[in-house]
């Protein structure tokens, strides 16, 4: 969803100029962001505010929407899905099988990523939130609501992020090739992980049980068909109209759609959960606190491990923020076949969204006002 095109960098890990040089060059170059970019923070707001106004106010329309599903009991909510494939289609376009296997050759960044991602932040999660939610918190929320929230904050945290992780990347001048390949082999390891450790730690975690057929449904809905369509349009549209064609025109006619999707989406996740969001403002602000302590947890051990290991900062940063933030459509859409749109599960990844602005930008200013600790540690290419 950035303006900023990660495949105009061809090749996914051309020769690039040294730590020096780049330094010197982000300090000469002023990052300009898109409109919506620039005010991201202003139109999430907004679309909070929208979507639960919209949710008291026309309660009968909402629950009309919210009991749209591809089928009887499936509880995969059709506006939901269809927003999300709007947004989930353009981000596979850009998966360039050969950048990823071309990762080889500077396979530390991919490898502290891929650790921290699927290694540490799901069990990190499960972890926090048990202790929050089923010690610390339970004589305020009780037994069925610590629950369903240490359900969602799993779900968040098994969902690496994608799509904003390339804004974020921008404002850090991160190696927008590199973020690429580190994006798309999460993308393309959710595949296979993503279901099988929901549902491990949410059953360990809590009382809930996981319908794993309706959790395989929503990986097959939401990444195996988009990442299939992605992949077969890429690799047929450059075959017939080239590369630079399918760059300029092709992926970039999906980004006003992108930000549209990601914008009516927010609003109908806040309608669904206006009455919780109103009701229980208490339990908003108890979720928010563990899923905070995580996210820091998790940015600051994979940019630590990245300057352990001397990865240059370009590559540190992106990694980091990979580390700070969440798939956060694929885990409310995933939260809410699983348990309904009005659970506690499908509530906390919705606090997961509140908190993912603020978060990211926090985790930006960090890493670029400690850039210098990387000034020695750029990798010869």
């Amino acid at each position: 969803m950035s303006t900023t095109d990660p495949t105009q960098h061809k090749g996914a890990l051309k020769k690039e100029p040294d730590a020096s040089g780049h330094r010197e060059k982000a300090k000469s170059t002023k990052k300009r962001l898109s409109f919506f970019e620039r005010y991201l923070s202003i139109w999430v707001a907004l679309c909070m505010g929208i979507g639960i106004l919209l949710g008291k106010q026309l309660p009968e329309a909402t629950d009309a929407l919210r009991k749209l599903e591809f089928g009887q009991d499936s509880h995969i909510n059709l506006p939901i899905a269809v927003l999300i494939w709007l947004m989930i289609y353009p981000m596979m376009l850009k998966i360039d099988l050969a950048g990823v296997l071309g990762v080889r050759k500077r396979p530390r960044g991919i490898l502290i990523t891929l650790f921290v991602n699927w290694l540490v932040k799901p069990f990190s999660m499960a972890l926090i939130g048990w202790v929050f939610f089923k010690h610390l918190w339970l004589p305020i929320i009780g037994e069925q609501a610590a629950d369903q929230y240490i359900a969602g904050c799993i779900i968040l945290a098994a969902a690496p992020c994608t799509a904003m992780v390339f804004v974020w990347s921008y404002l850090t001048d991160g190696d927008p090739a590199y973020t690429l390949v580190q994006v798309s082999v999460n993308d393309l390891i959710m595949l296979l992980l993503f279901a099988p450790i929901v549902a491990f730690l949410v059953s360990g975690a809590s009382n809930l049980t996981v319908p794993f057929d309706v959790l395989l449904d929503s990986v097959i809905a939401f990444i195996v068909i988009p990442l299939t369509l992605g992949t077969l349009s890429r690799m047929i549209l450059i075959r017939l109209k080239g590369a630079a064609w399918f760059e300029n025109r092709f992926v970039k006619f999906f980004h006003p759609i992108t930000v549209i999707a990601l914008l009516v989406t927010l609003i109908f996740i806040f309608a669904f959960q206006a009455d919780n969001i109103t009701d229980k403002s208490l339990h908003v602000v108890l979720i928010a606190i563990p899923l905070l302590i995580q996210v820091y947890f998790n940015s600051s051990l994979a940019y630590g491990l990245m300057k352990l290991f001397k990865v240059p900062f370009n590559v540190a940063a992106p990694g980091a923020l990979i580390g700070a933030s969440n798939f956060f459509e694929l885990a409310v859409a995933t939260a809410i076949a699983l348990y309904g749109p009005e659970s506690g599960a499908a509530l906390a990844t919705v606090v997961g969204v509140l908190v993912e602005v603020p978060v990211m930008l926090s985790v930006c200013v960090f890493c670029n006002r400690t850039r210098y600790w990387f000034s020695d540690t750029a990798e010869v290419r």
